[in-house]
């Protein structure tokens, strides 16, 4: 099984799976029994000062029952103006049941998680933590939020307090990030942008709706500040995306035309039982044309087909197991540290197949006042890359949809370099990034950092003049 059973292989099936202003204490929750710890760097030189949040600790969602989501707030590292008007982002990880703490400190965060090779005569890797050049928060805020309720570090009182579907997952984001706002009057004010990969594909659109219809009912100065919505390699609208990994895999040369045909049937099965409704055997069928796909090509992951092995996000696991790291993060001591929650993951099992699209519409159309939103993906992506995304895409009801559609592809370059293409019309951006897979920002640091901070800025392609290139200046013809 892919070691990023972690990076969401969870959102096809159940089994696939950081000062704080305060931290609550917890009774119900039994005391966990020490976890293993092998990795020999001392935990007061893999957190150094430099490397903890500016806020960590918990958000009450269910203030009755105590259960909570853990956050870790990153200040932004060079802000360009007045923090009370510096953008933040919101970082949602996938899944469902996948910690954020992966995208802090595996993807985007300011400091990541790397392993050397064991000295000679020990069997275990080496962990330490390196600053991020290309980390999100240079010019913004930066919010990990481990949703929902039972991931990661946060805290689950009881069974039923866990999601179950889209709207839940909302409401408890949106109290979350009220309460965070809450936190520091000077919050309030900032530019929100929500971000996310992966299964967040269904979290931040389903936020972003919930949010925008909360707004409409709350005076201005108790509303979330919403300005954009960012999905990376997200499963968005899964009865069109199951249906495209035939022909994807197909004309990259991965399968052969009877390979192609067998998997079509496959995919057939599954948008039958979502048509019916059938939702758990739907997400059961999904994955099994994903393990079909996976055995016909032999690949190490259909998360980038480029690599030789999976992602390593289980350092992340590793890293935040200890005692000392609990602490240096202000999270509960006795919560064990999970990349993923399989009892999360199976109690969304029958969300997964379940679309959003609508709530992108939403957020596109009049209603939703033409809400910015970002589309990216990593070329190498076979489970939730470009061709899936261009399918739903298409589909979308409207206004401006032709518009983009015919809007035309741009060459996209991060200093001088190739890094890849942008697509925007309107409030609607999307980005192709070449050489990346499903994790974007550990693929490609700077050239992510770029993409997101000139889309937040509206500058480069993604401004009204629309320059060729991102932070650099037109290159002349040679």
């Amino acid at each position: 099984m892919d070691r990023i059973r972690a990076a969401y292989s969870m959102e096809s099936g159940p089994f696939f799976l950081i000062h704080s202003l305060f931290l609550l204490s917890y009774a119900f929750l039994p005391a966990a029994a020490p976890p293993p710890q092998p990795f020999t760097a001392p935990p007061a030189l893999l957190f150094p000062k430099e490397s903890l949040p500016t806020k960590s600790g918990y958000l009450p969602v269910h203030p009755t029952t105590g259960s909570a989501m853990f956050y870790a707030f990153y200040e932004a590292q060079q802000p360009t103006s007045r923090l009370s008007e510096v953008p933040i982002l919101v970082w949602l990880q996938g899944g469902p049941g996948c910690s954020s703490m992966i995208g802090n400190f595996y993807e985007l965060g300011p400091w990541r998680v790397t392993a050397s090779s064991p000295p000679a005569g020990q069997s275990v890797e080496h962990l330490s933590l390196e600053p991020n050049p290309g980390s999100w928060n240079r010019l913004f805020g930066l919010l990990f939020l481990d949703n929902p309720i039972g991931v990661g570090f946060s805290i689950a009182a009881t069974n039923q307090d866990i999601p179950r579907d889209q709207h839940s997952v909302a409401e408890h984001l949106f109290t979350a990030i009220t309460a965070f706002l809450k936190l520091d009057p000077e919050l309030n004010s900032r530019p929100i942008y929500i971000t996310g990969e992966s299964y967040a594909g269904k979290y931040l659109p389903s936020m972003g709706y919930y949010i925008l219809k909360k707004n409409s009912r709350l005076p201005i100065s108790r509303r979330v500040n919403l300005a954009g919505v960012a999905i990376g390699n997200g499963l968005t609208d899964p009865v069109t995306q199951v249906a495209t990994h035939a022909v994807n895999a197909y004309y990259s040369g991965l399968i052969n035309e009877a390979q192609k045909g067998e998997l079509e049937e496959a995919q057939s099965e599954a948008v039958r039982l979502t048509r019916m409704g059938n939702w758990s055997a739907a997400t059961d069928a999904r994955s099994r044309v994903l393990r079909l796909l996976q055995n016909m090509t032999g690949l190490a992951t259909l998360y980038d087909f480029s690599r030789k092995e999976p992602y390593r996000t289980e350092w992340v696991m590793k890293l935040l197991q200890s005692k000392e790291a609990k602490a240096a993060m202000r999270a509960k001591e006795s919560i064990e540290f999970k990349e993923c929650s399989d009892e999360v993951g199976a109690l969304m099992h029958a969300d997964v197949m379940k679309s959003v699209k609508p709530m992108v519409e939403f957020m596109l159309g009049s209603l939703g006042e033409g809400l910015r939103v970002l589309l990216y993906q990593g070329h190498l992506d076979l489970r939730d890359g470009v061709v899936s995304t261009e399918a739903w895409v298409r589909t979308i009801d409207w206004d401006g949809i032709e518009s983009f559609l015919t809007s035309g592809r741009k060459v996209w370059r991060v200093k001088g370099e190739l890094a890849g293409f942008v697509q925007k019309w309107g409030s609607l951006s999307h980005v192709v990034v070449l050489g990346a897979g499903h994790l974007v920002p550990t693929d490609q640091p700077i050239n992510s950092q770029a993409m997101i901070e000139d889309w937040v800025l509206e500058k480069g392609l993604f401004g009204e003049g629309q320059a060729e290139s991102f932070g650099v200046q037109d290159q002349p013809e040679l």
